[in-house]
């Protein structure tokens, strides 16, 4: 009798364990910054830097992330995350990964960067640890330039207990009345309108016989040890340091909005009055008593308390930056034009008949074919900034559309584009005022363009604008030409130079009218549900990119073999998850390149193991997003502004570009190329959800990705100098 053929149970792609949670990836990404902080390797200041940035990363995450937890737990919303925990499991694991790490933290600046930097005559003192002649000169300054600005806020029957604004400093007071023998609680705000450091003169720097360059003191250490002058006739009899983060994310109902921007402007008041609380830091020698009664008064429970142990608030240390100690930080980035626009000169006035033989012409250069920008390795100023600057002076250019997410509050961007509507050009600018904690500048902007006659459209309802495009209509001749720009970073100069992005410069007729088409949708009433080039979400992305995924699979299932990279900040959507698991099933080699938050757990047998995925945490934030597909042997690349995560794919306005000009379609190959073999700043991530800092083998050289990047821009320079 014939054996009955074993039947393998199929694999659910969708089960609980194949998945990491978004808000514990969250922190494995910021413990891989951190990390930068402890590493020897890294210069000092940048270790200082990345301290700074780690403390700035989870105010954020608290204010958004936790906040949104918090008020799903008080909404009783028992959905499960696609890990398979509820809310309030989420908030316990949350606590436990993160207390150990901000231990580490507080432990490495004080035990570690502090005396380092002391060693190169840099001095966080305490005050205690002060000679008479350098508290005399505070005790002056405390009466000058702090005192005035101080406003002690009793707390008993007659006075409630005071409001805490959200991410503020605060001295926790015990006073004492010595008539009535009775002890009073006050709170006094370190003001944020001062330094963090109050900076001694050259003449007291001398510490242990040496002279220091720099003697700073905490300015809450200043103040409690000034306190009589606030509470005359009170003796002081403690005082304690403890911060708040508060719930700072937006609740705006767009559909009952009559004008949105004066919605947003009401929600931004709510902001500064602060939500609920979500964490109180404090001192860890703060007693019982104090700390009961301010998580009583502040609502506050027991996991949501952070004992600090050294100075709160380690944000504050990006200050220290400005110190002129060049050999402790990174060497100064260098402005370097993209290669083919360095012949470009200042200003566009060529007449149409002549725009072909002109080689200084910003427009004739892109005729000649697509240009790749690539920053902050080539500067922005010099490439993308200049293109609007050019455009909004040009007498041939008859109209400007763009988009603006986030962009400075000193834009030359916007300048331009002001420039340009006073010119008599038709200027369309479509401004995020969703763009979270931006919301205040871009209003401001906003207001701006409008009084000047630009054409400001807000976006459309349910959506955030987050796609990074710009339309230039151009008159040459007897016929009308677009100019786009289709990026995946803000238009924002100054986070351009920290920040990796790539933007395509081209003038194809087929992305012209997708970008016609995109800002009809985005301007007026439009159903566009097909682009003749251009991925857009909400429309087509999604189902496109599951296609691409799909096609490499029926690559594979035919007998040939199926790649995929992409790099981008997160990875986050099931659905695309599943489909890139189906995937590595059918064979395809996938490497996936991801800054940020990754939920897809690689290296699982039949499930996983042809992916792998990395992260690199340098000098500059990762931003930029590549999707390379093999396709048999005719590759295709696409760059634009969308990460793989739900709200990119269904709740955002998002471009991606195909790139089809095979030198640039090569040059991306490279960089990716470039970035997989990074030995340096990459990190891997492990089945368990762990990160494994890639480190060089005996006898190979380290490979930093941003650090080759960089030497290639430079010898670009060298080489076309």
């Amino acid at each position: 009798m014939a054996r009955a053929k074993e039947t393998v149970p199929e694999i659910n792609l969708k089960d609980f364990q194949y998945y990491f949670n978004r808000e514990l990836s969250w922190l494995e990404f910021n413990r891989r910054v951190l990390q930068e902080a402890l590493d020897d390797r890294t210069l000092l200041l940048e270790r200082l830097k990345f301290t700074a940035i780690f403390s700035s990363n989870l105010d954020e995450f608290f204010m958004v992330r936790v906040a949104a937890l918090q008020e799903q737990i008080e909404a009783q919303v028992s959905t499960l995350s696609p890990d398979g925990r509820t809310p309030q499991e989420q908030i316990e694991a949350i606590g436990q990964v993160l207390r150990p790490m901000v231990t580490e933290q507080h432990r490495n600046f004080e035990q570690v960067l502090r005396p380092a930097l002391a060693d190169h005559g840099v001095y966080i003192i305490n005050y205690i640890d002060l000679n008479q002649e350098q508290r005399l000169y505070l005790q002056n300054y405390y009466e000058k330039r702090i005192f005035p600005v101080l406003t002690p806020l009793a707390v008993d029957p007659g006075h409630p207990f005071p409001f805490i604004s959200n991410l503020s400093l605060n001295l926790a007071v015990v006073v004492k009345d010595p008539e009535k023998e009775e002890e009073h609680f006050a709170r006094v705000k370190v003001p944020s309108s001062l330094p963090r450091f109050v900076n001694l003169p050259t003449e007291l720097r001398q510490l242990d016989g040496k002279s220091g360059l720099w003697v700073g003191v905490p300015l809450e250490q200043v103040i409690a040890h000034n306190l009589e002058s606030l509470f005359p006739g009170m003796s002081i009899q403690e005082y304690y340091l403890f911060r708040i983060t508060r719930d700072a994310d937006l609740e705006v109902a767009e559909d009952d909005a009559d004008d949105l921007l004066l919605a947003i402007e009401q929600e931004l008041r709510k902001r500064r009055l602060g939500g609920s609380v979500v964490r109180m830091e404090i001192q860890s020698s703060m007693p019982e008593t104090i700390r009961d009664m301010l998580m009583q008064e502040k609502k506050v429970s027991t996991n949501q308390v952070y004992e600090i142990d050294g100075l709160l608030n380690l944000k504050d240390l990006m200050s220290l930056m400005s110190l002129p100690l060049p050999h402790l930080k990174d060497k100064p980035r260098t402005a370097i034009t993209p290669p083919r626009l360095r012949s470009v000169g200042e200003f566009t006035t060529t007449a149409p008949d002549q725009e072909a033989e002109e080689e200084n012409d910003f427009f004739a250069v892109i005729r000649k074919g697509d240009v790749l920008v690539h920053h902050p390795y080539y500067s922005f100023s010099l490439s993308v900034q200049r293109f609007i600057q050019l455009a909004a002076n040009d007498p041939n250019v008859l109209a400007i559309k763009m988009t603006l997410y986030r962009t400075s509050g000193d834009s030359p961007i916007v300048n331009a584009l002001i420039s340009a509507a006073e010119n008599g050009k038709q200027v369309v600018a479509l401004v995020e005022l969703k763009a979270r904690f931006d919301e205040e500048n871009n209003i401001n902007w906003a207001r701006r363009l409008e009084q000047v006659g630009v054409h400001v459209v807000y976006g459309l309802v349910g959506l955030k604008t987050h796609t990074k495009v710009i339309l230039v209509v151009r008159q040459e001749g007897d016929r009308i030409r677009r100019y786009v720009h289709i990026g995946t970073g803000n238009y924002n100069y100054k986070t351009a130079r920290l920040y990796t992005d790539l933007g395509l410069l081209s003038c194809r007729e087929e992305l012209g009218a997708d970008l016609t088409d995109l800002f009809n949708y985005l301007t007026g009433y439009s159903r566009q549900r097909s682009y003749r080039k251009l991925l857009v979400s909400p429309v087509n992305l999604r189902d496109q990119m599951v296609a691409l995924i799909r096609r490499e699979i029926e690559h594979c299932q035919n007998g040939h073999s199926g790649r995929i990279i992409a790099k981008m900040n997160s990875l986050v959507d099931p659905q695309i998850i599943a489909t890139l698991y189906e995937a590595s099933q059918a064979g395809v080699q996938i490497d996936l390149i991801i800054r940020g938050i990754c939920c897809l757990r690689p290296g699982v047998a039949k499930v996983s193991e042809n992916i792998r995925v990395i992260s690199i945490i340098g000098r500059y934030l990762e931003h930029s997003r590549i999707f390379y597909f093999q396709n048999n042997g005719n590759d295709e690349v696409y760059i634009g502004s969308a990460d793989w995560m739900t709200r990119n794919l269904d709740r955002r306005v998002e471009a991606v570009t195909p790139i089809e000009d095979p030198g640039i379609a090569k040059d991306l190959q490279e960089i990716l190329g470039i970035l997989l073999a990074d030995n340096r700043q990459a990190w891997e991530l492990q089945p368990d959800g762990s990160y494994i800092q890639r480190k060089p083998q005996k006898g190979e050289p380290e490979l930093s990705s941003q650090v080759i990047l960089t030497e290639m821009a430079l010898s670009s320079a060298s080489l076309s100098g």
